[in-house]
């Protein structure tokens, strides 16, 4: 066996268990059970199970930092010496995402689901990777957006993205559930890209609500 057929089995592998159970409930020895080899080539290839985290991660992430670069370059050139819009910044970064390249039908899907897994469960080691390896790409985004939105103070900015990232992981990771659901009940087959051109304006719409926070009166 070819050692990048290796590492494409192991990295598959290791994907869709993780989507599925969560990085702790995942065992190497599960691992290496899916992807038909022996626990000496995860160490050999990897070295750890972090450093697995990080590739699954990288493999998806790597390509799609390069596309979403040029992608910005494009449409910074297109606006010229003008911001581009929040719905410009936002459809750059989603369909960028769901034009990548994937090994199988659902890797958008089982990607989302493993960001989404980043933040909800503790792993320090992968969060700063990220923050290491990705920095520029989406610390340029969270330029843009910042220039897109000035009217919105420092705290309602954080909290907004991180709705839309919520919004966005939950929709995106359940693509497959919502397609089917729609198709039963209306009888539409729709795609990822009609999903994410719906989402966009969606989220540009959730970023430039009005400011205020209300909270219930209290008797």
């Amino acid at each position: 066996m070819a050692q990048s057929d290796t590492v494409d089995r192991i990295l598959d592998a290791a994907e869709e268990l993780f989507a599925e159970r969560g990085f702790s409930e995942t065992s190497l020895r599960m691992i290496t059970s899916k992807a038909n080899v022996n626990l000496a080539a995860v160490n050999y290839h990897f070295g750890s199970k972090n450093a697995l985290i990080q590739a699954v991660f990288g493999r998806f992430l790597t390509p799609f930092s390069a596309t979403l670069e040029k992608a910005f370059d494009e449409l910074e050139r297109k606006c010229d010496e003008r911001p581009p819009t929040l719905h410009q910044t936002l459809w750059a970064l989603t369909e960028s995402a769901v034009r990548m390249p994937h090994r199988n039908e659902n890797g958008i899907s089982i990607f989302m689901r493993l960001l989404g897994l980043a933040y909800t469960q503790s792993q320090g080691h992968l969060r700063k990777f990220l923050e290491q390896e990705y920095s520029e790409p989406f610390g340029r985004f969270m330029r843009l957006l910042k220039e897109a939105t000035p009217q919105l103070s420092a705290v309602d900015r954080y909290w907004r993205i991180q709705f839309m990232l919520g919004a966005t992981a939950f929709t995106m990771s359940s693509s497959d559930a919502l397609r089917e659901i729609l198709e039963n009940k209306l009888g539409i087959d729709t795609t990822v890209q009609e999903i994410a051109a719906r989402l966009v304006p969606f989220l540009a719409a959730g970023l430039q609500a009005g400011d205020g926070v209300v909270f219930p009166q209290t008797a």
